[in-house]
């Protein structure tokens, strides 16, 4: 089976928390599941660019880049979050490998909108680059930067780069980590499972709204992508891999 797994900055904000994450994916990748991992790194984004006066602006969800912010996006995704987890990755015995979307091409991207700045839409993965290094036993780690045929690189939001990677990956599962409990109703109750036009319900009516809409939007895009199953789940829950990959009723399943 071919996994990925997708983390969010909170998670790994803390010390602890990353260092527990990565043994358990290493576990996982060390039972035979060919697995690669995406990452975030937003709340580390925002504390870089305020200790510098940079403000940090907003459009749908989506972070204003900037030439500032995407030097930023640099340092701060493919640069301290990428190799801190790699290196947590490593002390677990994995053989894990940093990377980002602008490497041989990984995830090209296109501009979103000129509002935006460098904000990219994921429009191809280079999965022959994953099946490379996971066929020689590497675990690949991919930022969420992106970049084109021309040189330009791209401030990718994690959620969609997850997404995109998975499918052109062939990941028969995608698993989302977040710091919530799953989707919930208007009454703050987990969904244990969803199919996408229930997806698309709880978006129009506003009930998911911000980063579980995205979540939702991306998974939607996944699952017609050909991932079979996708996953919203609490990273904080321990041995939340395994035990989602053994079928366990944590956070939401969605599925077409």
């Amino acid at each position: 089976m071919k996994l990925l797994v997708k983390l969010g900055g909170t998670l790994l904000d803390e010390l602890d928390s990353r260092r527990r994450l990565a043994a358990e994916i290493a576990a996982v990748a060390g039972q035979g599941v060919t697995t690669v991992v995406v990452h975030g790194g937003g709340r580390q984004m925002t504390r870089f660019l305020s200790e510098r006066g940079v403000e940090s602006r907003f459009v749908g969800g989506l972070r204003v880049t900037t030439p500032d912010v995407i030097d930023a996006v640099l340092k701060v995704f493919a640069g301290s979050v990428n190799h801190q987890l790699v290196a947590s990755l490593v002390a677990s015995g994995a053989d894990a490998v940093g990377l980002t979307g602008i490497d041989a091409c990984l995830t090209e991207a296109e501009p979103w909108s000129p509002e935006l700045g460098a904000v990219g839409k994921p429009v191809r993965v280079n999965a022959r680059l994953l099946n490379t290094l996971c066929g020689a036993g590497f675990l690949p780690v991919v930022a969420c930067v992106a970049g084109d045929r021309s040189g330009n690189i791209y401030n990718v939001n994690a959620d969609q780069m997850a997404a995109a990677c998975a499918a052109g990956f062939g990941a028969g599962r995608l698993l989302f980590l977040t710091d919530v409990a799953g989707v919930m109703d208007s009454e703050k109750r987990v969904f244990a499972s969803l199919n996408s036009a229930e997806s698309r319900s709880l978006i129009s009516a506003g009930v998911a709204s911000g980063g579980m809409q995205a979540k939702l939007e991306a998974a939607h895009r996944a699952l017609e992508g050909g991932v079979s199953e996708v996953s919203i789940a609490p990273g904080n829950q321990p041995d939340v891999i395994a035990r989602l990959l053994r079928g366990e009723n944590i956070g939401t399943r969605l599925r077409l």
